[in-house]
């Protein structure tokens, strides 16, 4: 089942304490896409700048990305810069050019309307909600935000949360977000807004994902750097879309598989791992991802 996905392409400039690259490939959607094209169809609606180079464009086709959404506009393309100390859980933002991407206004074709999963990526939630307006009985509805949409606009992300399945944030702004400082306490709130599971990004430590039943660890002995918590979504909702089972059981098996993407993810710069795995690669570390947390029972 095809996946539609609305979010950022862009150019990243990292620097880390183990090297440093320039423009190269990212964008929350780029991240997403290639990671979700390994286990289903997916369509990507953005927007790029006239410098926005067809090579890149070639590497999506590649991985089975449908472009038709992807538009080139004149002026330039989003770019974003920004460094990691050794603590690579927390990124340091330099600067920010949002350029072509500041008009962004999603038209979604036709032909991605009656698309069964819907991934909104980390934009404004009156864009995303201007999404949901337009598809058709999507199957499951999963997004994505930051703290700035939390800050700003709180009263349209708490609109968007009632019209989603699906909630994916990190540690610290699920406590922003709800004013709470326990963990299990924000997740009720959160629940308590609209989605069915919740999904808590924990960097090195891994996720938790919670719903109205239970809470599930996915350990990931990884750090998050640019594009991991993309790579994670991806990997997650893809394999869903995949099987087309949205049991707790298969959640939970799409978690694992998100981690496995996510830790592909930062062995390189932008998609330098990422984008040349095989499906062997994949199984082999979904594996020890199980031997890692499976024990038998006393």
């Amino acid at each position: 089942m095809s996946i539609l996905v609305v979010g950022s392409v862009a150019f990243d400039s990292v620097k880390t304490p183990f090297g440093n690259v320039d423009d190269v490939l990212g964008g929350s959607a780029t991240y997403f896409s290639t990671s979700a094209s390994y286990f289903t169809d997916v369509r990507l609606v953005a927007v790029v700048g006239t410098d926005f180079p067809d090579e890149h464009v070639e590497m999506l086709k590649t991985r089975g990305v449908d472009v038709e959404g992807l538009r080139k506009v004149p002026g330039k393309t989003f770019r974003w810069r920004g460094y990691y100390e050794y603590d690579l859980n927390q990124a340091h933002t330099l600067e920010t050019q949002l350029n072509v991407f500041s008009g962004f206004d999603p038209d979604i074709p036709e032909s991605y309307r009656d698309c069964e999963y819907v991934f909104l990526a980390n934009i404004d939630p009156v864009l995303q909600l201007k999404v949901l307006d337009q598809v058709r009985n999507p199957k499951l509805v999963a997004c994505d935000t930051m703290n700035f949409w939390i800050e700003g606009k709180p009263d349209e992300l708490r609109k968007l949360l009632k019209r989603v399945e699906l909630f994916v944030i990190n540690e610290g702004e699920a406590r922003e977000f709800t004013g709470e400082s326990s963990l299990v306490k924000a997740a009720r709130k959160i629940l308590d807004m609209g989605p069915s599971t919740l999904i808590v990004k924990r960097g090195e430590y891994g996720a938790l994902m919670f719903n109205a039943r239970s809470v599930f660890s996915a350990l990931e002995d990884i750090f998050d750097p640019t594009g991991a918590g993309d790579s994670f979504a991806g990997g997650l909702v893809g394999y869903l879309a995949s099987t087309g089972d949205l049991t707790e059981e298969n959640f939970r098996k799409a978690m694992i598989f998100g981690s496995v993407m996510a830790s592909y993810n930062v062995e390189a710069f932008s998609l330098g791992r990422l984008g040349s795995l095989d499906i062997e690669d994949i199984r082999s570390r979904y594996n020890d991802f199980k031997r890692l947390t499976h024990f038998e029972d006393l």
